[in-house]
């Protein structure tokens, strides 16, 4: 299933061992390098006050569902200096809503406001990009694909231009049937046949 990321800010965190919520997730952690949520920062008052805060793992969720995130207890949320490769990309601070977008020209395209995750596997499919004023009387938003991105850095992420649209190739059928009406000139090839 494919949800935008904005309806999965502030998503509850419900626990089967309480049978309740136990956490709001605030924040998406993405690796820049896959472009995946990998964690979401979490705020509730059963959430201890840690001095880095307190992450949820992709990982550690069961599932996804109307309720929200379901845990198997609070357990599962952990510190960031707990887990060495979380702690590496948390602690980088890359947040994709509000990065700016350009082309392969370095010309600016927009900024980010929302993208599409896949639930599956928690990557990101799509960004919406809200257009500079002067280029957004023709187009207020683009929505670009991952296959797009050529680039991610802290501080923009480098698109194709141009989306690349493939020629549909028509193979021929043996046995196919002819459309009499395709000839070049039936009625001249008729009178020939007759001669």
């Amino acid at each position: 299933m494919i949800i935008l990321g904005s309806k999965l800010q502030n998503t509850p965190i419900m626990s089967l061992q309480t049978g309740g919520e136990i956490a709001k997730a605030t924040q998406a952690i993405i690796d820049p390098e896959s472009l995946a949520i990998i964690g979401y920062i979490v705020d509730g008052p059963l959430v201890s006050a840690q001095e880095n805060g307190t992450i949820l793992r992709i990982a550690d969720v069961r599932e996804l569902s109307d309720l929200g995130f379901i845990v198997d207890s609070i357990d599962e949320l952990v510190n960031p200096d707990d887990i060495i490769k979380l702690k590496d990309i948390y602690d980088l601070g890359f947040r994709l809503r509000g990065i700016n977008v350009l082309d392969e020209r370095r010309k600016k395209l927009g900024k980010v406001t929302d993208y599409t995750v896949e639930t599956g596997n928690f990557v990101v499919q799509q960004l919406t990009v809200h257009r500079p004023l002067l280029r957004s009387f023709n187009d207020t938003e683009l929505v670009i694909h991952r296959s797009q991105i050529i680039e991610v850095s802290s501080n923009a992420i480098v698109v194709h231009s141009e989306a690349k649209i493939p020629e549909p190739s028509r193979a021929e059928v043996t046995g196919a049937y002819v459309n009499p009406f395709r000839k070049s000139n039936p009625a001249a090839e008729s009178v020939k046949t007759r001669e």
